[in-house]
């Protein structure tokens, strides 16, 4: 459960089992009292008819599994592995890749090649921001084919060239660099307020 829409319609339908539960974060629901495999079922039903789907906990696991594989390896790396992510992927499920992949995408909006595309455009923006790498150093880094393809996929989904987001970071630093300036370069603190 992503959206507010998806959020109450899930509540509603709850309202309807009459049993106590409750949501955890991510969307998983948790029910306090025994629900029987008609309550479930018709459950389920309702849900499909507004477009949503209930996953099991195993199907759950596996998508949770699946994103924090492909979290860990982006942005938790020196360099990323020779390994393909199709490989990578393959090696934490078990099950038929086919399916799990199709669930994936319904959950999440988006394909696991979407969802790795756009975690290493994120990388890309963290190493702009915070590091001194040039794009052929972050293109090798992220295992692109070239300079050229990060480019052209960092303009695609960001709408900009890695060098104007250089840029627009260089403009935010002369920004705050001016306001601390005028401020004299110090922060003030009200020291007659009690804290907290």
């Amino acid at each position: 459960m992503v959206s507010l829409r998806c959020k109450s319609i899930v509540k509603e339908e709850l309202k309807k089992l009459d049993v106590k539960y409750s949501i955890l974060p991510y969307g998983a629901i948790e029910f306090s009292d025994e629900v029987g495999q008609k309550k479930l079922h018709s459950f389920k039903r309702n849900l499909r008819k507004s477009g949503l789907d209930l996953l099991d906990l195993n199907e759950s696991i596996l998508i949770d599994r699946i994103i924090s594989t492909i979290l860990d390896l982006i942005h938790n790396f020196d360099e990323l592995p020779k390994l393909t992510f199709s490989e990578i992927i393959s090696k934490n499920i078990s099950d038929d890749n086919d399916a799990v992949l199709k669930i994936f995408s319904e959950v999440v909006g988006m394909s696991v090649i979407q969802f790795i595309v756009t975690q290493k455009i994120e990388k890309i923006k963290e190493f702009l921001l915070y590091d001194d790498l040039t794009l052929a150093e972050i293109s090798r880094l992220l295992r692109y084919k070239n300079e050229q393809h990060l480019v052209a996929q960092f303009k695609k989904y960001t709408g900009l060239t890695p060098d104007h987001f250089i840029k627009l970071k260089e403009e935010r630093n002369k920004i705050i660099r001016q306001s601390l300036n005028e401020s004299g370069g110090k922060k003030t603190i009200n020291t007659n307020k009690p804290v907290g």
